[in-house]
């Protein structure tokens, strides 16, 4: 791990969300195997070891298809956003509920005869069932498979050091992960069970990731209307609010060689001209002091909602009007006249980390 690297940090509230989530995996196996050991009609009592296996791998395949429906949630509505950015615990404490599965799963059926545990189960066919043959189990190791690599590389050294796009392009896997658990499962408890309790409630868990996606992928074919028609209109695309730096500025250049500073305050981001009244210095460079946009050539100072110089100095600059949709500041390249009040763009900073920051999913 290099030097700008440290361990995961827990803060309050990613310790709630653990040990809530703890206790719904303990609560959900606990049950889970007293009711599966009360005896059947025949008076035959299951295994505890097969219950525990089933137990696992159906908490985890429920805490997974959680998780997949975090972000169109999110998406659909604010209250969700703090499960948002603890999604990467979720996805760990899954994963290792998928390893006791998967290791009990493989000594069980696979740890007890001639040949290697990983050979057997490749080879090995399930007979009978309505499925005979069909190779259920090795879609469940391709789906862990896929599951370990993104555990392995959820730390922030990976997404670094991967690049962005490859570390997403890796992590969409989860995706295709989730699909193969959908016929695991299904086929697997075809092979052995004659209710349709486990096929049904795979599907309708299916259904409610599939129908998430699709209302939040139609909702963001709806921003994207929006956003071509402010572009039509001559609106230019800045950056997330968070993107820019706190008590600082990103210098967005414009088609007629203008550049705006575009500030941030907190949560609150403003757009002035790039230029000091003073002798034309870059404000962009400068910082936000005390509230006003302060040069960093000879220390004039702006309000950041109106461009006016505080009293008693009586300067004004021109100031841009921005909108905020969909997560990105948009900004009106026509100016208003120096001195114009224009109310700034307010963003919610709850949903970033403690060092200001989304939590890469």
């Amino acid at each position: 791990m290099g030097h700008q690297y440290q361990a995961i940090q827990w803060n309050r509230n990613k310790a709630h969300y653990d040990i809530a989530i703890a206790l719904f995996a303990l609560l959900y196996t606990g049950i889970f195997v007293v009711i599966g050991l009360q005896p059947s009609e025949t008076g035959n009592t299951p295994d505890p070891v097969v219950l525990l296996i089933r137990a696992f791998g159906t908490c985890a395949f429920l805490l997974l298809t959680f998780i997949l429906m975090i972000g169109p949630l999110a998406r659909l509505s604010d209250r969700f956003k703090p499960m948002l950015y603890n999604r990467r615990h979720f996805g760990v404490f899954t994963f290792l509920l998928a390893a006791v599965h998967f290791g009990l799963a493989l000594m069980w059926y696979h740890g007890f005869g001639p040949l290697n545990p990983f050979v057997s189960l490749f080879v090995s066919n399930q007979p009978g069932g309505t499925f005979p043959g069909f190779p259920f189990e090795v879609l469940g190791l391709a789906a862990f498979v896929i599951m370990l690599l993104m555990a392995v590389t959820s730390h922030d050294f990976w997404l670094n050091n991967l690049s962005a796009p490859v570390w997403k392009a890796l992590h969409m896997l989860v995706y295709v992960a989730y699909g193969l658990l959908v016929i695991h499962i299904a086929a697997g408890a075809l092979l052995t069970e004659k209710s349709m309790l486990y096929p049904a409630l795979v599907l309708v868990a299916f259904l409610l990731v599939a129908g998430l996606h699709l209302m939040t992928g139609l909702q963001e074919r709806g921003h994207d209307r929006l956003r071509r028609a402010l572009e039509d209109k001559g609106w230019v695309s800045v950056s997330a609010p968070q993107d820019i730096p706190d008590k600082r500025a990103i210098i967005v250049p414009l088609r007629d060689g203008e550049r705006v500073a575009v500030f941030r305050d907190g949560n609150k981001v403003s757009a002035v001209t790039n230029v000091c009244r003073h002798q034309n210095g870059p404000l962009g460079e400068g910082r936000v002091v005390d509230g006003c946009i302060t040069c960093p050539w000879h220390g004039w100072q702006y309000r950041m909602e109106d461009g006016v110089s505080p009293p008693p100095f009586t300067e004004k600059i021109a100031t841009y009007n921005l909108k905020l949709m969909n997560g990105m500041i948009f900004l009106d390249p026509v100016a208003n006249a120096p001195g114009a009040k224009v109310d700034p763009v307010f963003f919610d900073l709850t949903e970033y980390d403690e060092s200001g920051d989304a939590e890469a999913v």
